[in-house]
């Protein structure tokens, strides 16, 4: 089944195609609105003017460094101003930006640098989560605290790399200090960063982001500026309707595509951007409550259980939210009746997207009744398609779950240097198979059903993982399921589940497995449940492989 824009519930006629770069985005926003708050932190409030100046003079020292249009520069920070700063320096510049997850370890980091190609890293002294960047780059890039200039380093590990910028004060081997990278910018004019920006294309790379799955390198995804301005620009004005008046709060980290599209999002129109370090439950609620914040963008389980569970939660006035991006659909039991007590005027919407397209493919209307916009994903932005397809690559009818496919204007331009991914990814016909399962309703809206590697075969019985978290959700013990597949002699593979409990609750693994038994089939009973305080992370997700292979070594398995 295909979703066409016959469904949309927009004027159609009356919309039109508003794109530009990121970096003019911005200026074009400062030019509007020079003196509204832009950007703002728990510790600090910016104007669009301050925001944009801050920017241009940042470009003019990545210039002086010798970035020019096309190299690919990495930033290695926790969210704080310098980031959003160096974010829009980069694409004023026409290099591409490559934020790199600030939860990687150094192995990780060498892989990315190396594998993106970078030119310049640029990073902070300051330790976020426990987490030294700086201590990470050396482990990853060997050589580097002896290069004998910071500005020219060779190193064998990373051959494009030309150097590493330390933000923070005093200075470090091998490092480009703050002070000198700050300096450099008085020996190029700004009207040089004018001439690049002016010369850079909509159709141009602007963002490579770096998604993982369920395979140890995670792959660098292409995104123009087209891509992902027209994507936020389309989601903002017309789907979620924001204007200047508007303050919009995302706690994701701006490594992650989560936080990128709702800030070009309410920076198109003018409003605030609220963001955090570091998402402190405690804190973001007293950012909403302070700020009057009247949209928010949490999406993910964690976050949003990280709120309601938090004991302000119910002393904080949220009454002034009128659009909360909550993805109750997609949430376990429990999540939504407290947001929705205490946020009565809020338009409750799920979302259905990925990186490979620049964020958002569906998500719900103000103008959809709310037992839709709570239980489905919405609909295509205008511009996009989805498609539903059997293993044979049939359209599925209606109701019916199959994998969904993609196309349209913000489609990734393909994994940077794997040609093979690629073309597994992308078809001939400009289809993105994004390796999701999911279905249409008569309304054109879209329901997830989980991921295609998250189906088990039990037995040679198809089991999805989803329906076993969905059963293990229901125990009034437990906060969050997740649900692998391990080998087994008999059955070739089994279910597997891992298990956090709600705060100051108990229950053992016999408990669990008898409340599914009761249930759901038997093969689809989990034979083991461990429990976790701490979930292993991707920038948002939970990387279920790594709980698989932990679980495989314990169990002293053959994968």
């Amino acid at each position: 089944m295909t979703t066409g824009s016959r469904q949309y519930s927009e004027d159609l006629a009356t919309l039109r195609i508003n794109v530009t770069t990121m970096g003019d985005l911005l200026l074009s926003a400062a030019d509007r609105h020079p003196d509204k708050l832009a950007l703002v932190f728990p510790e600090s409030r910016h104007t669009y003017a301050e925001l944009a100046a801050r920017a241009l003079r940042r470009a003019r020292s990545l210039q002086a460094l010798g970035v020019k249009p096309r190299d690919h520069v990495g930033i290695l920070m926790h969210t704080c101003p310098e980031f959003v700063e160096l974010y829009f320096a980069i694409a004023m510049c026409g290099a591409v930006i490559v934020p790199i997850n600030a939860r990687y370890k150094a192995a990780e980091i060498g892989y990315v640098i190396e594998n993106a190609d970078l030119v310049t890293v640029l990073t902070t002294a300051a330790i976020a989560e426990q987490v030294d960047f700086v201590e990470r780059l050396e482990s990853a890039l060997p050589g580097l605290v002896t290069q004998p200039d910071p500005k020219r380093v060779a190193l064998a590990a990373a051959p494009r790399l030309r150097s590493v910028v330390r933000f923070g004060a005093g200075e470090r081997a091998g490092f480009v200090s703050e002070a000198a990278f700050d300096a450099a910018a008085d020996t190029v004019p700004e009207i040089a960063v004018h001439e690049t920006r002016l010369g850079v294309r909509v159709r141009d790379v602007a963002l490579m982001l770096y998604t993982s799955g369920t395979t140890a390198n995670p792959k660098g995804c292409l995104i123009t500026h087209e891509a992902q301005v027209r994507n936020s620009i389309t989601l903002g004005r017309h789907r979620y309707r924001l204007t200047e008046a508007d303050s919009l709060w995302s706690p994701l980290p701006m490594f992650h595509i989560a936080a990128v599209l709702p800030m070009l999002a309410i920076f198109d129109v003018g409003g605030t951007y609220l963001t955090m370090g570091y998402f402190d439950p405690g804190v973001a609620l007293r950012m909403l409550e302070e700020h009057k914040v009247t949209a928010t963008y949490p999406s993910f389980v964690t976050i949003m259980q990280g709120l309601i569970y938090h004991p302000d939660f119910a002393s904080r006035d949220l009454t002034h939210i009128r659009l909360m991006n909550s993805n109750f659909a997609v949430q376990p039991p429990g999540v939504a009746e407290p947001i929705m007590k205490a946020m009565p005027g809020a338009v409750q919407v799920g979302s259905f997207g990925m990186t490979e397209a620049s964020g958002t493919v569906s998500t719900g209307s103000p103008s959809e009744p709310e037992s839709q916009r709570i239980t489905r994903l919405g609909r295509p932005l205008p511009g996009l398609e989805v498609r539903v397809i059997d293993p044979t690559g049939a359209d599925q009818p209606l109701g019916t779950r199959g994998e969904v496919l993609v196309r349209g204007y913000s489609l990734f331009e393909g994994y940077y240097r794997d040609a093979e991914k690629t073309a597994q990814a992308l078809d001939a016909d400009g289809w993105f198979h994004t390796g999701d399962i999911g279905s249409l309703d008569a309304a054109g809206t879209i329901l997830f059903h989980g991921r295609i590697k998250d189906m088990l075969k039990v037995g040679g019985e198809n089991v999805a993982a989803a329906e076993i978290e969905s059963q293990l959700q229901r125990h009034p013990a437990v906060k969050l399921a997740q649900v692998v597949g391990i080998p087994d002699s008999k059955y070739e593979e089994v279910p597997a589940a891992f298990v956090e409990l709600q705060p100051g609750q108990t229950a053992t693994p016999e408990e669990l497995i008898d409340f599914c038994r009761r249930e759901i089939a038997s093969f689809k009973v989990p034979r083991q449940v461990r429990f976790v305080t701490e979930w292993p992370m991707s920038s948002s997700k939970i990387q279920k492989f790594r709980l698989r292979t932990a679980l495989i070594e314990e169990l002293g398995l053959s994968a």
